[in-house]
């Protein structure tokens, strides 16, 4: 009831957002907001890499749209291949998943981040085997963006998971670093 109750929160959240848009040139009398333009639309994303006795391999791809010169959302899928091979345990899976976020600009380079994720993830047990669960996350922070070029930019971020479901295989707020590559076209 918890995940379904921050779901509808969420996408509330992103209806309000483009619908306040959409709202304000209904009442000029036109059909579509002269708000929307392609160069909001940005691109980025993430890849893991992390090899040895400890194999991670991930790829979250993002779109994002600019609402407002402050405030922009969108959303993220993720897929990442996990494998731990140490003291004669070998254990490996794969986890997939998808998130919607929103972010503040209170200055160019810093902004508040909120985020609901969805991921499945694989799980063994010695008494179960293997099954997959879906795990909820609502990531709060917030982070730094650094241009390097016109359309490039650096975000490096901060979140903390404020669910804390029983199923995350995460240490209870245990900080999520994340460092990724923006391109607006």
């Amino acid at each position: 009831m918890k995940t379904l109750f921050l779901t509808l929160a969420m996408l509330s959240a992103f209806i309000v957002a483009f619908g306040q848009n959409y709202t304000s040139a209904q009442k000029r009398g036109e059909g579509q907001s002269e708000d929307y333009s392609p160069s909001k639309v940005y691109y980025g994303g993430g890849l893991n890499l992390t090899f040895g006795s400890i194999t991670e391999v991930g790829i979250s791809p993002l779109v994002g749209y600019k609402a407002t010169p402050q405030f922009s959302v969108g959303s993220q899928l993720t897929y990442q291949y996990f494998r731990y091979d140490r003291a004669g345990y070998d254990y490996s899976a794969t986890n997939y998943g998808g998130s919607l976020f929103s972010r503040y600009r209170f200055v160019p380079q810093l902004y508040g981040h909120v985020e609901f994720s969805m991921m499945n993830y694989e799980f063994q047990s010695v008494y179960t085997g293997s099954n997959r669960d879906w795990v909820p996350f609502l990531f709060v922070g917030g982070g730094f963006s650094q241009p390097i070029s016109k359309n490039t930019w650096i975000n490096a971020q901060l979140l903390f998971d404020v669910i804390q479901d029983e199923n995350s295989p995460f240490e209870d707020w245990e900080p999520f670093y994340t460092i990724g590559i923006g391109v607006g076209f």
